[in-house]
């Protein structure tokens, strides 16, 4: 059987991270598999879907490399068999509208009562709910309204399908049966010409049922079909709600496996039944763990950069992005983080996503960063990095062939492009300088002499490579006095502003050496001993 997922998200402005990692997951399926990909876009929102909104969806999908097989499905051209679905719903007697009365009235979807041969139906044993006396007792067409006790015995209303109560019988205190959910009465209760109601209702039993399916993620799944609801598949004005809509159009996108985020779980048990009364196989089904902050808590724009185009602004490559996103809830078994896209591929199994939530890591992702951006050639990164230069403010002043050494020199020390910003002083002779780090390196007289030498150095020597530096240095500290490597961070400090950076000696070239001792001098003014 071919194997087709898709990617169905419901465009309404920039596209969530949580939303691409389903993508990407769907995306690594299908290529494992030798698969189809499908992209259907869920526009029936049409206030939020608008075309800028899609076009951002359709951006980041190509930004990240995820091509689909074939056209886009969009959900609001469907309209027509949307409906025509609810209509083969509502004439095998699986629907009703919750007021026969008004024709604009909702339609619900009707769990069916005779589902014992249904593939995800089974029995699992006789119940017993004692109700909380003298309370109202309901059965229609819509199911069973009525009431038990809660520890602290006070009433609580239960409301669920008729399918859940399968053999039903009511009971009041004496034992007496009331009710009989039957052959006989169960045609009039379907049809809405019968109900029955009471306000003495004591006991009630019934065939306890439960709907079942396997999960490639979370396992073997069920939940009691006296917890089921009926629910609404056509809204008053004539518009379908997503349960159908979303499983007509994985029916007609022939659809075999639904990977998708755990909060449609709930979603699954009713759509099960769509599935089988509309004559389609039940696909397979995977449900991910969503993402989550530090306090485990769903991660949002309140714990940092939450949308792929944040992301995308910061700087982090599209293969570094995708190569996180799939680690996030899913691991290869075992100690590779850095994969390529090919590795993922062939990696790749559904069933190795985690069970439980899984936390986003901003450092971490900036880390797998850097990685890629350590392997890049210098020439790709000098031209990414030039491109992201122009939105810094000391840009104007970048000089290209200064800029592409100093490209070469920082490229080991960039994790994310923002770092360009620590860049400036390579361009910028009105340094702020370091409080701290002014205080500690440039605070005594030996350190101060020090750099007056070297600043007399630099000016009159001749220095064509790091060593030439480093040497100089060395003989400097060694003239004054002081132990190796102690002049290293005064001059950093004098010459950037700065206590961290990189390789000192290389700088010092970059900036030249005239240009170096300037900056020593006009540090020693600016910032003079307490």
């Amino acid at each position: 059987m071919e194997f087709r997922a898709r990617f169905a998200p419901s465009p309404t402005g920039q596209v969530h991270i949580g939303n691409i990692r389903t993508a990407i997951f769907n995306w690594l399926c299908c290529r494992h598999a030798g698969g189809t990909f499908l992209l259907r876009i869920e526009d029936t929102d049409l206030e939020r879907s608008t075309k800028q909104a899609i076009d951002t969806l359709l951006e980041c999908m190509q930004w990240l490399g995820l091509d689909y097989d074939e056209e886009p499905m969009y959900q609001t051209k469907q309209c027509a068999k949307h409906l025509a679905a609810a209509e083969t719903i509502r004439t095998q007697g699986n629907a009703y509208k919750a007021d026969p009365a008004v024709e604009a009235s909702p339609l619900y979807f009707r769990i069916p009562v005779d589902c014992d041969d249904f593939p995800f139906v089974r029995t699992v044993g006789n119940a017993e709910v004692t109700l909380a006396a003298e309370q109202h007792f309901l059965v229609n067409r819509a199911g069973l309204t009525f009431f038990t006790l809660s520890a602290k015995g006070k009433p609580v209303e239960t409301q669920a399908c008729l399918a859940g109560f399968k053999d039903l019988k009511v009971y009041d205190a004496d034992g007496n049966i009331l009710f009989a959910l039957n052959a006989e009465t169960l045609p009039g209760i379907l049809d809405g010409s019968a109900t029955f109601e009471c306000d003495n209702a004591a006991k009630i039993t019934y065939t306890k049922r439960e709907v079942f399916y396997h999960d490639m993620v979370k396992g073997d799944l069920s939940k009691p079909l006296d917890s089921m609801r009926d629910f609404i598949i056509i809204r008053s004005d004539g518009s379908p709600v997503f349960h159908l809509a979303n499983v007509w159009d994985d029916i007609d996108q022939r659809v075999t496996h639904i990977v998708r985020g755990d909060d449609h779980v709930e979603n699954t048990y009713r759509h099960l039944f769509l599935f089988h009364l509309l004559g389609y196989p039940v696909p397979v089904y995977a449900h991910l763990p969503m993402i989550v902050n530090k306090q485990g808590k769903p991660y949002s724009k309140r714990d940092g950069d939450a949308f792929v185009g944040d992301f995308r602004d910061k700087g982090i490559l599209p293969e570094a992005l995708f190569n996180y996103l799939t680690l996030i809830g899913w691991a290869p078994g075992d100690d590779r983080e850095k994969m390529s896209k090919a590795e993922l591929v062939e990696a790749f199994q559904i069933e190795r996503a985690q069970h439980s939530p899984a936390q986003f890591d901003q450092a971490k992702l900036a880390n797998m960063n850097g990685l890629y951006i350590a392997e890049m050639p210098d020439e790709r990164f000098i031209e990414l990095a030039w491109d992201f230069a122009q939105r810094m403010d000391w840009f104007s002043k970048a000089e290209k062939v200064k800029f592409d050494d100093v490209a070469k020199l920082m490229k080991s020390r960039t994790k994310v492009f923002t770092d360009l910003a620590a860049w400036g002083y390579f361009f910028n002779n009105e340094l702020e300088y370091d409080a701290k780090g002014v205080r500690k390196f440039m605070g005594t007289t030996e350190q101060r002499d020090g750099l007056n030498k070297l600043a007399e150095g630099l000016e009159s020597g001749t220095f064509n490579t790091p060593e030439d530096v480093e040497n100089f240095i060395r003989a400097t500290e060694q003239a004054c006095g002081m132990g190796e490597f102690q002049l290293n961070q005064p001059l950093r400090v004098a010459a950037t502003g700065t206590t961290v950076g990189a390789g000192m000696y290389e700088t010092v070239l970059i900036l030249g050496t005239a240009e170096t001792a300037k900056r020593i001098r006009t540090a020693l003014e600016k910032n003079p001993l307490a």
